[in-house]
């Protein structure tokens, strides 16, 4: 059994300003991570969305990757949104929106730490995805797509504190 509410915490030696910019600005989400163009409404009740990149036009998926709801913001700190996969296989396609908190808090000791919380109640399928139960190490970096949020955190953190991704760009 997955948990409904996972979190996942990761301390970057940048800015939450810095952090922030790299969550909400296409310029930055198309980098690292699975890769997409995040658009934001950035006020309660505005919308969000991931586009694809080339890479996932050139694969055939032209429509948004994500789409939700902004329920709060509180730049560079807090964000919450609701949250739903739109390019997934049908068994996630059907489960309902979740919701993804991002949480931003600088520390005296050790950079800035970004907590992740996603609550995936409801949507088992999510939860497993999302948890990194697909990863499979021995596959070649443009068929993994399984590391869930820590490879996400991961590859964010390498590429705000070295300006590389753990996947290089395709």
């Amino acid at each position: 059994m997955t948990n409904t509410v996972q979190v996942y915490r990761v301390y970057i030696k940048a800015t939450p300003e810095r952090i922030w910019e790299a969550i909400t600005k296409p310029e930055w989400t198309q980098r690292y991570g699975y890769t997409g163009l995040a658009d934001f409404d950035l006020r309660p009740g505005g919308k969000h969305r991931m586009r694809p990149t080339q890479p996932f036009i050139d694969a055939g998926m032209t429509g948004d990757i994500v789409d939700g709801e902004v329920l709060e913001v509180d730049p560079p700190r807090k964000l919450v949104i609701t949250w739903k996969l739109l390019m997934a296989p049908q068994d996630v396609a059907d489960e309902p929106y979740t919701t993804l908190t991002y949480e931003i808090d600088e520390s005296k000791t050790a950079g800035t730490r970004l907590t992740v919380t996603h609550d995936v109640t409801g949507a088992p399928n999510i939860a497993a995805m999302v948890s990194g139960a697909f990863e499979r190490l021995d596959a070649p970096p443009n068929e993994n797509a399984g590391g869930g949020w820590a490879w996400i955190l991961s590859d964010l953190k390498t590429l705000l504190e070295t300006g590389d991704t753990i996947v290089p760009a395709p």
